[in-house]
Formats: structure tokens, sequence, C-alpha cells
């Protein structure tokens, strides 16, 4: 991964298990991305699904994920020791994932890996794919089949971002990418037809 990106960012449970089993499991994970990923990357758009989750992130710039490295360790002079910028994004995914899992298999009595092996990330490659991969992303519990209106699942971005509460999300960027509330929510209700399905996975 790369400073100053755009990726969608998705990740899948391992075999047929959930990832989120209760409204606590799925804010927990939240304030876990928080703690690990908010330090290094700005959230745009997300939905969690029980098996699986997507969001569209920015990576910081260097400087200011060298920030927050050296606010946990002074000593640091760079990114060389670490392998590298996409090595400590990695990190810090690796890191969250792991904090989730040691609560879920707490709170479960399970044991094992609970995602599958790695986390998948595409690099948002032009404006097109990042104005689809938004709605693709909130659209998703229809895709799954879970509701019939996208607009109702708790556990996605899409409501936050037309709320007019404070939110951690850069929902006003959102916003203004389609032109205001409205057109965002146009959009979003417009026929889904996608030029090239290779750009999504099929969790």
């Amino acid at each position: 991964m790369q400073a100053e990106t755009y990726y969608h960012i998705y990740h899948h449970a391992n075999g047929v298990e959930n990832l989120f089993c209760s409204s606590e499991n799925y804010r927990y994970f939240l304030r876990q991305w928080i703690k690990y990923i908010e330090p290094v990357a700005d959230s745009y758009a997300y939905c969690l699904m029980p098996n699986h989750f997507h969001f569209l992130i920015r990576t910081l710039d260097e400087a200011q994920v060298l920030k927050f490295l050296k606010s946990k360790d002074p000593t640091l002079q760079g990114f060389e020791t670490l392998g590298g910028f996409s090595n400590v994004m990695s990190r810090q995914f690796s890191h969250l994932f792991n904090s989730y899992s040691q609560a879920f298999n707490k709170m479960y009595n399970r044991r094992g890996s609970l995602f599958i092996s790695n986390f998948k990330q595409k690099e948002i490659a032009n404006d097109a794919y990042l104005t689809t991969i938004i709605m693709y992303i909130h659209r998703n519990p229809i895709h799954h089949h879970f509701r019939k209106c996208f607009d109702d699942w708790p556990h996605s971005s899409y409501p936050s971002i037309l709320s007019n509460k404070t939110s951690r999300l850069r929902k006003r960027e959102v916003l203004d990418w389609f032109g205001g509330k409205e057109a965002f929510e146009d959009f979003h209700t417009s026929q889904l037809n996608l030029a090239d399905h290779s750009l999504f996975i099929d969790y």
C-alpha cells in the first residue's frame, strides 16, 4: 500500500463462520478500527456483513503516519526500520484483526483463526471506480439478500453519511463528491450496472 491513496479493503471470516454475531460485535469492531486504522488512514464508506466487511479508505501521508508511530516509539527514525510504509499499513491491519479475534474468541469460547489468511486491498485507480465502489459497499446488504432496502441496514456508513450528526467518516467529502445529499441518494437508488464485474469480489 502507498501513502495518500484510496483503497477498497475487504476481508472474510474463516470457513462458514461469522465475524459478527451480535450488535456488540459490530460496535466493538468499529471501536478497534478507530484505534488501529484511523491513525493511518481516513475512512469514507463501510459495510459490515455477518461474515465479511468492506471499507473505502485513503491512506494518510507519510509524515502523518510517522508522527503517529513516533508517538508510540519516540526513538523511531523512519519507515526503513519497519520494512517500509506498506509493511506499516499491513501491521496496523494485523493488529486490528488480532485484537478483534482475541476478544471474539474469548466472548464465544472458541479457538483458532477467525479470519481467512490475508485481507484484500484494491487500489482505486480512477474517479469512476471511486464513485461506483461507494455505492457497491452500501448496497451490499441487497447483494447478499439481507435486506430488500439497503438504507435500513444498521451496520453501514450510508445512514451516517446522510445524518447531521458528527462522524469520524469523511462524509462531507463523500457528499461533495456526489454533488450533495440528494445526488448521493439518487445515485445509490439507481440501477447498479457495473461495466467491469472483476472490480469486486463476490463475498
